[in-house]
């Protein structure tokens, strides 16, 4: 099995070209920022932060090739680390250089085609394909047109991971020092779960509906049950029709959205805890706005009541991805103050 896995890897390696990513970097990398404060409450904190980060921003990097950061921790502007989201452009013909890390990572294919390579197998992908790089896998993607990038969107929880301990990643080749302390090498048993490798690594168009849902019409692309090898962040596709808008909605999890199409803007509502004899919370009398158009990145932070208006002649499309480490801590309930007008039509009909 390993002969086959060396053969593979040494046949996708010729007569491509190979984006290295660099194994140092210029300046330290941030992974996870501290949290501290002189004070036990950090809400002022929060406020100071979110009173002065625009929510709305340009994403970059699409034009080159290789990874573009479009949230990171390390970012001038921090936003939220419960995730890293990026961007790859694979060039024609081309491919990046194999690595792995513990973290998965979610990818949605914006445009051209492709096929990876995780452990030694084949994974072929179309553009409106998602696709899973499940933890602990050695990977690269590929793009095999020799005319055409292919340009994917990355959602990965890699901060949690790295603040878990789950440090260990790296280019191949990476073997421990001092070779002669460990024992020969064994399967990675501790991050194989079994019956893990039954479930699909890629998800098309056609495995998962487009429904109206109270926020809108949605198509899960990662999440419970959804048919893809992805157990850390849940990703949907969200498209709003021309003039219409999303319901009104609050969450405690912070969300990350591109805009692949269209236009509009957002009202964000911030909340605010007062801790007398229990939690209340105190939502904000007026919203915020924040215009978006299509390429733009909307960030809408923890604790926020957000809906979204699609301004332009044509639906507006956005992709969005959360931690799903949320809902495991107690915060899976999302509470709708106002139904999409569609939904609430399709229920009429439906009576």
């Amino acid at each position: 099995m390993e002969t086959e896995r060396s053969r593979t890897r040494e046949r996708e390696q010729v007569a491509q070209n190979v984006h290295v990513h660099a194994e140092d970097y210029a300046k330290e990398r941030i992974y996870v920022r501290q949290v501290s404060s002189s004070r036990y409450s950090i809400a002022k904190e929060r406020q100071d932060r979110l009173a002065n980060i625009p929510r709305v921003f340009t994403a970059s990097g699409v034009e080159g090739w290789g990874a573009a950061n479009i949230v990171a921790p390390g970012d001038d502007i921090f936003r939220t680390q419960s995730l890293h989201v990026h961007f790859v452009v694979v060039p024609p013909n081309g491919r990046n250089d194999g690595h792995g890390h513990q973290n998965e990572a979610f990818f949605y294919a914006l445009d051209g085609y492709g096929y990876e390579l995780h452990d030694g197998k084949r994974y072929d992908w179309n553009a409106g394909d998602a696709i899973a790089v499940h933890n602990d896998s050695v990977h690269w993607h590929n793009n095999p047109d020799p005319e055409k990038k292919a340009t994917c969107i990355i959602f990965k929880p890699k901060p949690l991971a790295l603040f878990l301990g789950l440090t260990y990643q790296g280019k191949i080749g990476t073997v421990p020092a001092n070779d002669e302390l460990w024992e020969p090498r064994s399967e990675w048993l501790t991050g194989r779960p079994e019956g893990d490798e039954l479930v699909p690594k890629v998800l098309t168009p056609k495995d998962t509906p487009w429904e109206w849902t109270p926020f809108g019409h949605v198509r899960q692309l990662a999440g419970e049950g959804v048919p893809l090898r992805i157990k850390a962040t849940d990703v949907y596709l969200h498209e709003i029709p021309a003039g219409s808008r999303s319901g009104r909605r609050w969450q405690m999890a912070d969300e990350v959205s591109y805009v692949i199409d269209g236009e509009g803007y957002d009202l964000h509502w911030d909340v605010e805890a007062e801790i007398t004899d229990q939690y209340y919370a105190r939502i904000a009398k007026e919203p915020t706005r924040w215009e978006w158009k299509k390429g733009d990145v909307i960030w809408t932070p923890q604790n926020t009541v957000v809906q979204r208006f699609a301004t332009g002649t044509s639906p507006a499309t956005l992709i969005s991805g959360s931690n799903r480490l949320f809902k495991n801590l107690g915060y899976a309930r999302i509470v709708h103050f106002e139904n999409a007008p569609e939904y609430d039509a399709a229920a009429a009909h439906a009576r």
